[in-house]
C-alpha cells in the first residue's frame, strides 16, 4: 500500500469529515458524567451522526482475523487501553474513559478521540490524561515538510517517558483518506530522522496511548478490547492532521476541542 497524497479537494472533504468527528464528541461532553452507560454514549453518538448524515466507520468494521465491530464508536475505561466496546456498566465517579469516533463523510474519513474524567478522578488519572493531550500535541508539532515520522515518534516518547510514564508499542497512528487505515504507520516512539518523509498533502492521524505502568498489554476475549497487563490506568487522545506547504493543519478541530497547550500557541509551524 502507498501513502496517498490529498489534492486540494480531498484536503476539503477531509476537513468535513475530521470536523464532523469533532463535533460527534462536542455532543457528547456534557453526558459523559457519573451514571451513564458507555452504550447510551454509543446511542447518542449514532444520533449524533444521523443528524449530521455522517456514518460510523467502525460499526461492523471488521480488518482480516477480527470479529465485525459492534459499536459506532470506541470507549476505553480506565485501563482499557484502545478498542473498549460499550457496554452497559454504568461509569462510575473516577473513572476515565477515552471515547474514539471515526465517521464517514462523502466518503472521507475523520478520525479523533478525547479522553473524558467522570466527576472528580484521582490526582495521579488528571495528571495521566493531561500529559498524554501534550504527549500528543509534542508529536504534532514536529509535522512539517522534510522532517520525518520518527521525529513524531521521539518528541511523544521522551516527554512521556520524561514523565514516568510508558508508551504503548502495539498500537500506532495511520494514513487516513478514503480509506479508514492507510500508509503511513505512525509509530508513538523511534529515532530523529528516521522513518517517512513528511510531504505536503499527507493526512494521518497521530494517537499515542500511555500508560502509568509498563507498556504492556494484552487482549480480551471479545476480539477487540486491549487493556494493561498489569491493570495500570491508560489514556489516549488522537487527532487527524494534515502536513502543509509550511507545517501542518490540525483537521480534527471544533467548537468544542480543547484548546492546544501553551507551548503549542507559540509554534510557527501552525498553519
Amino acid at each position: 500500500m502507498t501513502i496517498t497524497y490529498k489534492d486540494e479537494a480531498g484536503i476539503a472533504g477531509m476537513r468535513v469529515a475530521c470536523r464532523l468527528a469533532s463535533e460527534v464528541l462536542d455532543h457528547l461532553t456534557p453526558h459523559i458524567k457519573p451514571g451513564i452507560t458507555t452504550r447510551e454514549i454509543d446511542r447518542l453518538a449514532a444520533e449524533c451522526m444521523k443528524t449530521q448524515g455522517s456514518i460510523s466507520a467502525t460499526l461492523g468494521y471488521q480488518p482480516p482475523g477480527y470479529p465485525p465491530y459492534p459499536a459506532s464508536l470506541c470507549t476505553s475505561v480506565n485501563h482499557v487501553v484502545c478498542h473498549g466496546i460499550p457496554n452497559d456498566k454504568p461509569l462510575k465517579k473516577g473513572d476515565i474513559v477515552n471515547v474514539d469516533v471515526t465517521v464517514i463523510k462523502d466518503g472521507w474519513y475523520g478520525d479523533t478521540s478525547r479522553m473524558f474524567i467522570v466527576g472528580e478522578a484521582s490526582i495521579a488519572a488528571k495528571r495521566l490524561c493531561a500529559l498524554t493531550y501534550e504527549a500528543m500535541w509534542h508529536g504534532i508539532v514536529q509535522v512539517k515538510p522534510g522532517a520525518h515520522l520518527g521525529d513524531v515518534g521521539w518528541a511523544i516518547q521522551k516527554f512521556a517517558e520524561s514523565n514516568g510514564f510508558s508508551v504503548v508499542r502495539e498500537f500506532c497512528g495511520h494514513g487516513i483518506g478514503q480509506v479508514f487505515h492507510e500508509e503511513p504507520q505512525v509509530l508513538h516512539y523511534g529515532k530523529p530522522g528516521t522513518g517517512e518523509e513528511l510531504k505536503p498533502g499527507m493526512t494521518f492521524t497521530i494517537e499515542p496511548m500511555i500508560n502509568t505502568g509498563r507498556r504492556e498489554v494484552r487482549e480480551l476475549g471479545d476480539g477487540w478490547t486491549i487493556v494493561t497487563k498489569d491493570h495500570s490506568l491508560s489514556a489516549q487522545w488522537e487527532h487527524t492532521v494534515l502536513v502543509t506547504p509550511t507545517g501542518y493543519e490540525v483537521l480534527t478541530l471544533s467548537a468544542g476541542s480543547p484548546p492546544p497547550p501553551a507551548f503549542v500557541q507559540a509554534e510557527p509551524a501552525l498553519a
